[in-house]
């Protein structure tokens, strides 16, 4: 089984100094996505879904053009959900990811203020996790061993999912059984319209995940690459 985690193109966080809540993608973050699309449309896949949100989706339109596909959206993917700041000033948002950066390691997980805590987005995104991929057959494997086992009934899946840095990170940290920090975002560097692939290796009780690439960004020209 493999899993493709694609991060969306560039956003457009800031328009004439306000901040923006659920942006669109740039002129260069849809060059982005575009790239990305040319490098998977001759690869076969069983399923590719994709974030709620704008940037997202914006992401994944060439590629679901390219591979003759409709939309699926998995509401699960939605990125960790901002305070409600649409049109304050941006200097707002500097601020507050500035102010959670200093707290002590552990305050972190209480996340931004007015926002969706850490926390409660990394349950979220490990509940939405469980609940997609056990209806596609693939299940974690309790054991004495307390290691990261899977049963996986059809082995030879292919699936995209195009998201964002958060989810991606926090997904790919749960098949891979690595405990969650309140900084997945920085402990997997991703740049845009990336590509991180996850593969399933046998092993004796079932599989086990492997991170087989991380952050591939050869199909964006050098100067087209921001992170």
């Amino acid at each position: 089984m493999e899993i493709v985690l694609v991060r969306h193109g560039q956003p457009e966080w800031v328009r004439d100094g306000r901040n923006v809540v659920d942006p669109p993608l740039t002129g260069l973050g849809l060059r982005q996505a575009d790239a990305m699309a040319r490098r998977l449309a001759d690869e076969s896949f069983d399923a590719v879904f994709v974030s709620p949100l704008q940037r997202a989706r914006q992401t994944a339109s060439p590629l679901y053009e390219r591979l003759g596909r409709d939309e699926v959206i998995a509401p699960w993917l939605e990125e960790i959900r901002d305070p409600d700041w649409h049109g304050e000033p941006e200097e707002m948002a500097q601020q507050a990811y500035r102010e959670l950066g200093e707290r002590p390691v552990a305050q972190r997980w209480d996340g931004l203020v007015g926002g969706e805590s850490i926390r409660e987005f990394t349950d979220r995104i490990h509940r939405g996790a469980d609940e997609f991929f056990a209806a596609r057959g693939v299940r974690r494997i309790d054991g004495d061993h307390g290691l990261p086992v899977w049963s996986i009934d059809e082995p030879d899946q292919r699936i995209v999912l195009v998201a964002h840095v958060g989810t991606n990170s926090i997904t790919m940290g749960h098949l891979l059984g690595l405990t969650p920090t309140p900084w997945e975002w920085d402990r997997f560097v991703m740049g845009h319209a990336s590509v991180s692939r996850i593969e399933a290796m046998p092993v004796h009780d079932g599989y086990t995940f492997c991170l087989s690439s991380l952050s591939s960004l050869e199909h964006v020209d050098p100067a087209d690459r921001t992170r």
